[in-house]
């Protein structure tokens, strides 16, 4: 995927939805911590992207001993992820401060983040995402308080230079972490299984350390607002921290900000104003029908309703200009469709599916509207859809869904089309178990974003256990690697995977990847 520049898109502000968002905005909560340890990152091909993390030999407590000079380190393991500001104090000790002090500082979410030379990086998108600085200080003492915000487990100070003369000395490093949500507001659950529990944990803080001033998609990178994470983070939200406003003031925002037709954005920035991101997606657009209508559903808000219906009306009614005149969805490459990072997967039927789908909650919205209109037209646009769904990507004989002019059969197209029940219920289980024999254990899949697909479709139809192995082989992986959090990017069978040419720029703190908690507190406890 590239980058989308659509500089002459044409944006519209609704002020009254804007005034709407700014009143759901939450107040942050803030927590001092401190780190529990210092830390060795060592090479290691064992390790998780060829990195472990070891005791020092030096005691955190003596940290006031220790004189640093050029070339000397130290990392601070803050015991597990944060999102916050970094300082510490710094001193001298010796001769007169005879130059300045020299400093390269760098957070990593994961070891290697630490352990791997940024200037190594060669990426496509900007390596300003990687997390350091380098910072020259002419006079200490000196409290150095970072302006910037970070994603962090590990912090570590390193002298690039200084003196002869003298070394520094270091004491109170701390994080002020941030988030609108307490982790202690959310009731811990026992399922039974240690790993299953485990998994809920890391699940939840990763949706807690992405619960900033909006549903972020990553604290790391890019600290913004993405419709298809949201979907995900807001249906988790419903399950553990219930921030119903969060989601309400994201929901005003995407709706604020439509392009002159009315078409929602793929995401939004708040700072240093709300702006909306000149990139569509055929699904995320969708997917404003889904985020609203999974409120509703939680949630009796009719000024909601009244005031987002037709946003959300408008996205379908633009989706309809992209079908055939056999009432297929026509990909297009200046209105992409996202599904997922994989490579190589086709996504016609796919986006069929997730056109089914959202048309579908459509209709509920349109009940629940009373506009009986729109309810006859919607049930139109659902049967046709599903009827070209079934004539052109379905082989009655396979009992699997093919995708695209090679008839490609892949997981996504069985997982969507499952969720957007497009056959009989027995026979959506079948194509489930047809998958599961034929297309397990999945390969070619990047994100936890298109898990959660494939285990949604399994517990849709009735294969819990299934489900329930699946969590444990994807997410519980990443446990075993010790993630603190879910990761944005991950395949199993190349856990060195990355979307964007480098997993130094990977997000390890992810929002589309926080939804097992979801899955275990609706379907297991």
């Amino acid at each position: 995927m590239e980058f989308q520049n659509n500089k002459d898109v044409k944006f519209k502000n609704d002020v009254y939805l804007l005034e709407k968002a700014e009143k759901n905005k939450p107040k942050l909560n803030y927590q001092e911590v401190a780190p529990i340890n210092l830390v060795e990152i060592q090479a290691d091909e064992a390790g998780f992207q060829g990195f472990r993390v070891t005791n020092s030999k030096q005691q955190l407590s003596k940290l006031a001993t220790y004189h640093l000079g050029k070339k000397d380190s130290l990392v601070f393991d803050f015991g597990t992820h944060y999102v916050g500001r970094f300082s510490i104090d710094l001193n001298s000790v010796g001769s007169p401060m005879d130059a300045p002090l020299f400093l390269h500082l760098k957070f990593g979410e994961v070891a290697a983040d630490i352990g791997v030379d940024s200037k190594s990086y060669d990426g496509w998108i900007s390596s300003s995402w990687i997390q350091e600085e380098y910072i020259h200080i002419d006079e200490l003492p000196y409290h150095l308080e970072l302006p910037r915000r970070y994603s962090m487990r590990y912090v570590q100070i390193e002298v690039l230079d200084s003196s002869p003369k003298w070394k520094l000395v270091v004491n109170n490093p701390k994080i002020t972490a941030e988030s609108a949500v307490k982790m202690e507001d959310v009731v811990p659950i026992k399922t039974g299984d240690k790993l299953l529990d485990k998994i809920d944990q890391v699940s939840l803080r990763t949706l807690h350390d992405c619960m900033q001033e909006v549903f972020e998609d990553g604290p790391k990178r890019d600290r913004r607002l993405w419709l298809g994470d949201l979907r995900l983070q807001a249906l988790t939200n419903y399950q553990t921290f219930k921030n119903k406003a969060l989601v309400k003031r994201c929901l005003y925002l995407f709706a604020g900000m439509t392009t002159a037709d009315g078409l929602v954005a793929a995401n939004v920035f708040t700072k240093p104003r709300n702006i909306p991101d000149d990139t569509f997606m055929f699904d995320y657009s969708l997917f404003f029908i889904s985020v609203l209508y999974d409120y509703l559903m939680v949630e009796d808000d009719k000024v909601l309703l009244a005031d987002l219906y037709p946003v959300a009306k408008r996205q379908l009614e633009l989706a309809k200009k992209m079908l055939t005149d056999d009432n297929v969805v026509a990909l297009d490459d200046k209105w992409i469709t996202f599904v997922d990072w994989s490579e190589n997967l086709d996504k016609h039927a796919a986006a069929q599916a997730i056109m089914i789908y959202t048309a579908k909650q459509f209709k509920q919205l349109a009940e629940m509207k009373k506009n009986s209109e729109d309810v006859i037209n919607t049930e139109k646009l659902i049967n046709s859809l599903t009827k070209a769904a079934l004539d052109n990507y379905y082989d009655a004989k396979e009992q699997l869904f093919v995708s695209g002019p090679m008839n490609q059969v892949n997981i996504a197209s069985q997982a969507w089309m499952v969720l957007a029940h497009v056959l009989p219920d027995d026979k959506a289980k079948m194509v489930m178990k047809k998958a599961l024999e034929k297309l397990f254990p999945v390969k070619g899949v990047g994100t936890p974003y298109m898990y959660h697909h494939i285990v949604a479709a399994l517990f849709e139809v009735g294969l819990k256990e299934e489900a329930i192995v699946e969590m444990k082989n994807y997410w519980g992986k990443m446990v075993e690697y010790g993630a603190d959090t879910f990761f944005e990017a991950f395949d199993p069978q190349r856990p060195n995977f990355s979307p964007y040419g480098s997993p130094i720029i990977n997000s390890y703190c992810h929002a589309w990847s926080c939804t097992p908690t979801y899955f275990i507190r609706k379907y297991l406890v």
